[in-house]
């Protein structure tokens, strides 16, 4: 390195564009020095999250040609940290000869209030810490080719257009928070929001509704924020509000940057995808903007698309956007003067001017969409995903049909799934309605990415805008002869077919398998494998009506009442346990506390001897009997591993006695006595949904349990609470609420009705 080492400042460095720019200034640029402003991420520092970027595969090329300590060194000796939000800018008192300022919200559809904070408010915030530092190093603006909005035609590599203030936009923008999360508190809101949080998570426990109102609420607000942001953008003539805050970044840029004199060289990348080249072919960071659309097709589960086959979709490798930036941290804005705007209407007038690079493919080597289209297609019929049973997934053909004809085609399916969750609200649990709630569930995330593809992406794929980049293909041009190709970035030496079957599908068809074998192994990990955990910290806690044995409370009455009474007075016990089934089954659709408090009381007046008589004979015989094969067989697997058994349950304690040998602990519901007869009124409030989680915290306190590496067994959804702070829950012949929260959760679901 020399003694005067060129110092860059950039931000957004722990992000996919940002990580390669920082790669990129280490592993070519031996006379930079480079200071990321990274803000802490919850309890990780900074300088330890800037850290972790060595390790990330898009340094694993360069610390394989340097070595993994002389890497090590090198990145601690040419790297340091600015820690803080851009927005709350601490003062920057080193000297910068280059910013790059790539920091960015990554969502086409945030909330209104996230993307000004972060597109514009970033930019105001950085801009003006370094003119309050008196610096004056060239900066690099990382934009977005589409902050143009909504055109045709030949987009220019120029200041945007427009006449939209962006203080008073950012100001509407936080007032638009302050007043949605102000609605979201009215009354009527609330009510609405309770309501609804009740129907859904009534039988769980009144702090479940509660949070689940609050939930609920806050999706709300956040919902209204997106669309308050989608439909400004529109309003003003922008697709969306990520580029709508872009375009106004730029005028930030603009007039606080350039207008004071300073130098601005604005990036516009178009859609970035994965690297052609370097740090290796088909490098890329997670999913970026067309990858969702692509791999829903590729699962097949986008049978139609509403785009327009002959629009040009824009498509940039990574390492060509990097190379440009580099190119002009270096130095090559001095030979690409030429690229220099005036930011005033006459052109000839003397004044602030601005640098506009378009790293894009349009112009030069445009990708028409049903190009694209063939080359995905062809692609996953020769190399196709499996589905969920191992066989290979037929790519559908598209016809690409007018917009309006798919619309209304979706919106139809979406009200036919609507009604179809209404309805599996009210049906009994059996396996034919557990599948098809499945089928339901499946739908009903089907169409949700269907409109989500076709409500963010159709703007993308519709698109008749040409970007130009002449200013760019000049940059290239200056670029000294003995330049790697590598570090190049004239679009024209992109053979697109190759780059889609050779590059960036394969490498995506990976990264998604990668994905699929990591959620299968934390899966595998959530469930139960054959050898339970071993310890005598471990707790194995069952349900018994429904779960353990397959009758309930209403059974077990009916049954004590047929033994106990006369052939004579039992027709008129049974006419009116029938009469009162409908009050029941409200109150136990309400809340299981209290159906078991009004169930219970027809146990008023019945002699304590008698029952104890009747569970010594036929009654603890059929109980005894009900237990269900498989809970037989968990129990015995819970006890040789060496765990505490625990059956907690609403039934009366008189009632399960009989199985009491298979736990360690029974805890059960004790009605009170007067003179050997039960009163009908419990000693003590039911313990089920939230009442049963708090007793098994207290439980696992006093007994030294570890809860994180315990067990539970329920099948209701009023046993959801205390079944999440088991490490592993199981759904057992579940209903269905708690088995699509099952399902949702990856806990096991097991029928124990056999072996």
């Amino acid at each position: 390195m020399t003694e005067t080492p060129t110092r860059v400042l950039l931000t957004g460095a722990t992000g996919f564009l940002g990580q390669a720019v920082l790669e990129r200034l280490l592993s070519s640029c031996e006379d930079v020095h480079v200071t990321a402003v990274v803000r802490p991420k919850g309890s990780q520092s900074g300088s330890s999250r800037l850290r972790q970027l060595l390790h990330k595969p898009s340094f694993r090329t360069w610390r394989e040609a340097v070595g993994e300590e002389r890497a090590e060194e090198v990145f601690a000796e040419r790297t340091s940290v600015l820690e803080g939000d851009l927005t709350g800018l601490s003062e920057i008192g080193e000297p910068f000869d280059v910013v790059v300022h790539s920091a960015s919200t990554v969502s086409f559809d945030p909330p209104i209030d996230e993307a000004f904070r972060t597109n514009v408010g970033g930019a105001v915030g950085l801009y003006d810490a370094l003119r309050a530092a008196g610096q004056d190093p060239h900066v690099i603006h990382v934009s977005t080719c589409y902050v143009g909005g909504i055109a045709k035609g030949l987009r220019p590599e120029a200041s945007v257009d427009h006449d939209v203030d962006w203080q008073v936009e950012f100001d509407a923008a936080v007032r638009a928070a302050d007043t949605a999360q102000v609605e979201s508190r009215s009354p009527e809101r609330l009510e609405s929001f309770i309501r609804e949080a009740t129907r859904t998570h009534g039988k769980e426990g009144p702090k479940t509704v509660a949070r689940a109102a609050e939930a609920a609420r806050q999706e709300w607000v956040r919902s209204r924020l997106v669309d308050h942001g989608r439909t400004r953008a529109q309003s003003l003539g922008w697709t969306d509000i990520y580029t709508f805050t872009k375009a106004l970044g730029e005028r930030v840029a603009e007039q606080k940057w350039a207008g004071h004199g300073h130098r601005l060289s604005i990036v516009r990348p178009s859609i970035i995808e994965s690297a052609l080249r370097h740090p290796f072919p088909g490098w890329i960071d997670g999913y970026k903007v067309a990858d969702p659309l692509i791999m829903a097709y590729a699962k097949g589960a986008l049978p139609e698309f509403p785009g327009l086959p002959d629009s040009v979709l824009d498509v940039i490798p990574v390492d060509f956007v990097v190379n440009a930036i580099v190119a002009l941290a270096r130095g090559g804005h001095r030979e690409a003067e030429a690229a220099r705007v005036p930011l005033t209407p006459a052109a000839s007038s003397p004044g602030p001017s601005a640098a506009y690079y378009q790293v894009c493919s349009g112009a030069s080597n445009p990708l028409p969409f049903h190009q694209m289209y063939r080359s995905v297609r062809s692609y996953f019929l020769e190399h196709p995903l499996q589905d969920g049973h191992g066989n290979p997934v037929v790519v559908p053909e598209w016809r690409f049909p007018a917009n309006n004809s798919m619309e209304r085609g979706l919106a139809v399916k979406e009200k036919l799934a609507a009604v179809g969750v209404r309805l599996s609200s009210v049906l009994p649990a059996t396996a034919t309605t557990r599948e098809w709630t499945n089928s339901l569930h499946r739908m009903q995330t089907g169409l949700g990415s269907l409109r989500t593809y076709v409500d963010l992406y159709q703007n993308y794929t519709r698109t008749e805008m040409i970007f130009d980049d002449t200013h760019l293909r000049r940059l290239d041009a200056s670029l000294p002869d003995v330049t790697p190709e590598d570090q190049h970035f004239d679009v024209r030496a992109i053979s697109w077919p190759e780059y889609w079957q050779e590059v960036h599908l394969p490498a995506l068809t990976e990264m998604t398998r990668a994905y699929t074998r990591a959620r299968a192994a934390s899966r595998k990990r959530t469930g139960r494998s054959r050898g339970l955990t071993q310890g005598a910290d471990v707790v194995a806690v069952f349900d018994l009506e429904g779960t353990v044995a397959g009758g309930n409370i209403i059974t077990q009455y009916a049954l004590l009442r047929r033994l106990e009474l006369s052939p004579l007075q039992w027709p008129a016990e049974l006419g009116e346990l029938v009469g009162n089934a409908p009050t029941y089954v409200k109150a136990e659709r309400r809340d299981r506390g209290e159906f078991i408090r009004a169930f219970l009381r027809r146990y008023e007046g019945v002699s304590v001897a008698r029952v104890e008589e009747l569970v010594a004979g036929p009654l603890g015989r059929a109980v005894a009997q009900s237990v269900r094969p498989g809970a037989l067989e968990r129990i015995r697997e819970h006890r040789a591993a060496g765990h505490r058994t625990v059956l907690v349950t609403g039934s009366l304690d008189l009632l399960v006695s009989p199985i009491a040998e298979l736990f360690d602990d029974v805890v059960a519901g004790r009605m009170d006595q007067v003179d050997g007869v039960l009163t009908g009124y419990l000693a003590t409030p039911p313990l089920v949904d939230e009442a049963r989680a708090q007793w098994l915290k207290r439980y696992a306190q006093d007994h030294g349990l570890d809860l994180s590496r315990s067990y539970g067994y329920g099948d209701s959804v009023a046993d959801a609470s205390w079944l999440s702070l088991l490490g592993h829950p199981f759904a057992v012949n579940p209903d269905l609420s708690l088995y699509r929260r099952a399902r949702k959760a990856h806990w096991p679901v097991e029928d124990w009705r056999r072996a």
